[in-house]
């Protein structure tokens, strides 16, 4: 199945190249429009797997789990974003595959992706340098200090990261992080952190979900405000840098693109990831679409949903902190409580152990404003012992 024979109609099965919560999410939608899924995933019983037709359990680059998995499917597309790029370009030999092998390779190297952004999409970032050897140390700009260093190919949720405010602090972290290909970006003076999650079609169609606005704790994304507190032009502006990224990369899929807001109303793109987000799981209670269903369109060739926000929305992300009590013993967070919250809507993720800072679940509270939908996840955050959004 090329992209030729598209659109694909309910009654198809899809592939997933991963088995986290993302496929999972995805697989739920498909199950919804009359889709089957094949997961490709090399562990046993993950959240993906366990709501989807059939499981693929092989490593990420298995030619014989790859073959099996181009056969079985009409169209292959991906829920995490370190799928290695030859894997999608095999699979493209005989089956559509959304997003290309070519544009996730780019979202895999930081340095390559911050070059991409800029030149190509011309879009603002962060001033930065590549920091491949020791040697680069001595020529970095002094006007780049205090900074941070961060390793340019599998760092997540503030993994591979080390803030630096000197050359010697530089020195150092990049001996921590085992002096591997990094990339120096310079500390700036933020206001607020959002993204955008934005969808093309394989006609070139491109949607974009209103601006979610992000507050991390300890590197992990911890709150996200459905529509973001910015200025309108600030949203606008936002949402047209993603596009403009998204066309310069020929995508045919779901892209998140990560921005920061500065103090001085300026905008520039942090990163980006070539799958549905974290940051757009509000789309499923407060939109009359989602990132999944979006995903589903975009590889199907079918027409893009209608991303218009019905209800405002905060999120709370549920780590695993949360089945530990203070001694480290295993408990049960109160759902009774959480589910008496009118608004509330549960998510959980299907994962078998709970780990600390392991991402199992979410919280999306609706209402009819924004101040609403605000207390109601203080309300939740009570109960469950979280740190109150503001």
């Amino acid at each position: 199945m090329q992209q030729d024979q598209l659109p694909l109609n309910p009654g198809h099965t899809l592939g997933m190249m991963g088995g986290g919560q993302l496929g999972r999410m995805f697989a739920i939608e498909a199950a919804y429009m009359g889709y089957h899924v094949t997961v490709l995933e090399p562990g046993a019983g993950s959240p993906a797997a366990e709501v989807s037709l059939k499981h693929i359990a092989q490593p990420y680059l298995s030619e014989s789990g790859l073959d099996e998995l181009a056969k079985t499917t009409s169209a292959v597309s991906t829920e995490f974003e370190n799928v290695p790029a030859q894997a999608l370009d095999r699979l493209a030999k005989s089956v559509f595959v959304a997003p290309p092998g070519s544009a996730v390779a780019v979202a895999q190297d930081r340095n390559a992706e911050k070059e991409f952004i800029e030149t190509v999409a011309k879009v603002p970032v962060a001033p930065h340098v590549p920091v491949l050897t020791a040697n680069d140390i001595d020529k970095i700009p002094d006007e780049l200090f205090p900074a941070i260093l961060k390793t340019a190919r599998l760092g997540y949720d503030g993994k591979g990261q080390v803030q630096v405010k000197s050359r010697e602090d530089l020195h150092q972290a990049f001996v921590e992080l085992k002096e591997v290909d990094c990339i120096l970006e310079k500390r700036l003076d933020l206001h607020r952190e959002v993204s955008v999650i934005v969808a093309r079609g394989v006609n070139g169609e491109t949607a974009t979900f209103p601006v979610c606005e992000n507050l991390h704790r300890r590197g992990i994304l911890a709150v996200t405000v459905m529509p973001a507190r910015v200025p309108e032009e600030t949203a606008l502006k936002a949402r047209e840098y993603a596009t403009a990224i998204v066309d310069a990369l020929n995508y045919v899929g779901v892209l998140c693109v990560e921005f920061f807001v500065l103090q001085n109303g300026e905008i520039v793109a942090n990163e980006m990831a070539p799958r549905p987000h974290n940051s757009g799981h509000a789309t499923i209670d407060a939109c009359w679409s989602n990132q999944f269903e979006q995903q589903l369109r975009c590889m199907t060739g079918q027409p893009l949903a209608d991303t218009t926000q019905h209800s405002p929305a905060v999120m709370l992300n549920l780590l695993g902190d949360l089945w530990f009590d203070e001694h480290d013993n295993p408990k049960e967070p109160n759902w009774q409580k959480v589910l008496a919250v009118p608004g509330a809507k549960l998510h959980l993720y299907g994962k078998a152990q709970a780990r600390h800072a392991r991402k199992m679940g979410h919280i999306t509270c609706v209402g009819e404003t924004l101040d609403e939908a605000l207390q109601r996840a203080q309300l939740v955050a009570r109960i469950l012992g979280l740190p109150e959004p503001k």
